[in-house]
């Protein structure tokens, strides 16, 4: 440790920690030693309000503020009463040994995360690191690979990264049948796709086919096109009203690490798909709330983070912190005639947040004809045509024409 570090630890009242991390310190080190708790993030304001007026330290493995205690220390404490003392992360050591360029190589962490998360990073010959729960993880990122149709995928465990106890093994997803090893280890991985696993884009307008669905689907172009309108951004909250088969709040979740979704969907067997569906395209913290349309958007505006009671998914990957519970964005997909529905969503909306309306029907459309007359907006029809046999030669087949309605909200 530098000598800042060291002096820290000597003075110190109260010194936090891990068993193994407060184990470390030698007899100098004087301050009353307090282990974590489990779970240890709720733990964290009860722990400062007891030691309140004493100098605490808080000891943290590598960088506290890259995925480790230090967010949490920060939300609670506030940033201004912390001096945070760096050291290396486990991934800046992982690279340096490995070779790769810590700027190209993308991080999934599964430390209090569903595994599923990892889907959606996987893309052809990328490199990543991932952050282990424990001691099982590598072997549960590669049954995950496999099944992703990633078992060409080498992977190399580098365990007790910088300690005297240093090591790594190696082998491929497909082959990977080593004992559990070490706890405390990262997982590199050079992503291998089979020619059969489908190639998904971190664009929106995935495949039709990768969805589970009974026909109710946003088809793919008119999908990739209400994503452009609904523009998400990293940190926004999309609701997603009548969510069918969930693709657009899948997609809308795939855009960014950083956004969230509610997915509104009355019927228990579309909503029970709309889960799989997330689970298996990597946004596993997708919520789905089963239940009609307004009744239930009340709830979810008076619920941290736009979740409601009859939530379908876990957790938010947001590490406990609660966002906002208006939305940034609201698509409805189905439903626009049900009284209430659009006054409901327009309502909830934050300023400057985005509505999204689609449908087929004549009846819709002139309800969102004359909400674009006192509300402003694009109108616009989608319509979109595939190539099909015709007898010998080949014609063109018209899906139904979608009309989409799109609007800005103002202060």
């Amino acid at each position: 440790m530098p000598p800042a570090a060291r002096d820290a630890l000597r003075r110190a009242q109260v010194l936090i920690g891990g068993e193994r991390q407060l184990a470390l310190l030698p007899g100098e080190c004087a301050g009353e030693r307090v282990a974590w708790p489990s779970p240890l993030r709720p733990a964290v304001p009860g722990l400062l309000a007891a030691h309140e007026g004493r100098r605490v330290c808080v000891l943290a493995s590598g960088d506290p503020m890259f995925y480790g205690i230090g967010r949490a220390l920060a939300e609670v404490a506030g940033a201004e009463r912390l001096r945070v003392l760096p050291h290396p992360s486990s991934v800046s050591y992982a690279c340096a040994r490995l070779g790769w360029p810590l700027e190209d190589t993308g991080v999934v962490t599964l430390v209090g995360r569903p595994l599923a998360n990892l889907t959606a990073a996987l893309h052809d010959r990328r490199r990543l690191l991932v952050l282990s729960a424990g001691a099982a993880t590598p072997a549960e990122v590669a049954a995950l690979l496999r099944a992703r149709g990633y078992g060409p995928t080498r992977m190399r465990v580098l365990e007790q990264l910088g300690g005297p106890d240093e090591r790594q093994a190696e082998g491929t997803a497909e082959s990977w049948d080593r004992a559990p090893g070490d706890p405390l280890n990262v997982i590199a991985l050079e992503c291998r796709r089979t020619e059969e696993a489908p190639r998904l884009s971190s664009v929106p307008g995935l495949p039709d086919e990768v969805y589970e669905h009974d026909g109710q689907l946003t088809k793919r172009h008119v999908r990739a096109a209400t994503l452009a309108a609904l523009a998400p951004a990293p940190g926004e909250l999309l609701w997603d009203i009548g969510g069918g088969s969930g693709s657009v709040a899948v997609e809308w979740m795939r855009a960014h690490p950083g956004c969230r979704a509610v997915s509104v969907e009355r019927d228990a067997e579309r909503a029970a798909r709309i889960v799989r569906n997330a689970e298996a395209l990597g946004v596993p913290t997708l919520r789905v709330v089963t239940g009609s349309a307004p009744e239930v958007l009340a709830e979810l505006a008076d619920a941290p983070d736009g979740a409601g009671a009859s939530d379908r998914a876990g957790p938010s990957d947001r590490a406990g912190a609660a966002g906002p519970a208006a939305p940034d964005a609201v698509f409805v997909g189905g439903g626009l005639t049900v009284p209430g529905l659009l006054e409901a969503c327009w309502a909830a909306l934050r300023p400057g947040g985005r509505l999204v309306a689609n449908t087929v029907t004549l009846e819709s459309e002139a309800l969102l004809a004359d909400w674009r007359r006192t509300h402003g907006g694009d109108l616009v029809r989608l319509a979109v045509s595939h190539a099909v046999p015709v007898g010998g030669f080949t014609g063109w087949r018209q899906a139904m024409p979608v009309t989409q309605w799109a609007v800005t909200k103002g202060a």
